[in-house]
């Protein structure tokens, strides 16, 4: 197996970076205010992690329950803390809220990922229509200006 690995290393590396920056482009293009936490030139070909401003983390895995990714860092998945990593990256906790990480493996094709892009788009556009705060950020208001209060 490590022999397998080393002799396809290269190959499939530059396989599943193309597999991860198609999701990302497919994701971008079709959605405003989504962003890649960290950088993508410093980063294993086989990661991507994102956030999807105005959207609940867990309300959008509940709504791609068909698809294997998780919220967070691994090392945080049994919370429902944000990721430290994430935090230590300086984002506020509502965008490490909605992180997303996917990972790619051997076995993942393009059809796979073009089915997550569009599951993804479709569902974070569902969430994002139901929410009031995306609704208001839109419009122009300054969020981090709004007094909220509790009933």
């Amino acid at each position: 197996a490590a022999a397998l690995a080393k002799k396809e290393m290269d190959e499939e590396s530059v396989r599943l970076r193309n597999l991860r920056d198609y999701l990302k482009e497919r994701l971008t293009s079709e959605l405003d205010e989504v962003y890649v936490n960290g950088s993508l030139e410093h980063r294993l070909p086989n990661n991507l992690n994102l956030s999807f401003a105005y959207v609940e983390g867990e309300s959008l895995l509940m709504g791609i329950n068909d698809i294997a990714v998780s919220s967070g860092s691994a090392c945080t998945s049994a919370t429902l803390e944000p990721s430290y990593v994430l935090k230590a990256l300086g984002m506020g906790d509502d965008l490490a809220h909605s992180s997303i990480r996917f990972g790619f493996g051997r076995f993942n094709t393009k059809e796979e990922v073009e089915y997550t892009a569009h599951r993804l788009i479709e569902v974070v556009r569902k969430l994002r229509e139901l929410s009031p705060v995306y609704e208001m950020a839109k419009e122009g208001i300054d969020l981090t200006k709004v007094q909220w209060t509790a009933h």
